[in-house]
């Protein structure tokens, strides 16, 4: 399996400092800062990021979920909101929380929620942050 990668520079102290970064292959790329970490500035940060990784993953490994039991999705689509709270340890992704909506022709609701479950649980992000972060889910079929 390849290796992914990506980058990321700083310049300045923390709070007037300002920062780029950038995936591996350039598919990405984004300006951060303190403001746009914990304020509401212009630009990206990490978390934001975190949240990407994880909503595309899921979304990925929903859509297997549903084909490996005979379903074509038309289409999954997923909000992650990454939660930075400050904590004793300091700022910390505490919870994450999923939003998927799932065209899904031909299955009932109870099997759909079932397949999203065990996507919530295998995606390869998920298992990385869970054992860190509370991760919710509210998976709705149209």
């Amino acid at each position: 399996m390849p290796i992914r990668s990506a980058s990321a520079r700083w310049e300045g102290n923390l709070t007037e400092g300002t920062g780029t970064v950038r995936t591996g292959k350039g598919g990405l790329s984004g300006n951060y800062s303190f403001k746009s970490r914990f304020e509401e500035g212009e630009g990206t940060n990490p978390e934001e990021l975190i949240a990407a990784a994880h909503a595309g993953c899921f979304s990925m490994a929903f859509s297997k979920g549903l084909a490996d039991a005979g379903f074509t999705p038309t289409s999954v689509e997923t909000t992650a909101q990454v939660h930075l709270d400050k904590t004793d340890a300091g700022m910390t992704v505490t919870r994450i929380a999923l939003e998927s909506v799932g065209d899904v022709p031909g299955i009932d609701a109870a099997d759909f929620q079932k397949i999203a479950d065990g996507a919530k649980e295998n995606c390869p992000i998920s298992r990385l942050l869970s054992p860190g972060a509370e991760i919710s889910l509210n998976a709705r079929l149209v």
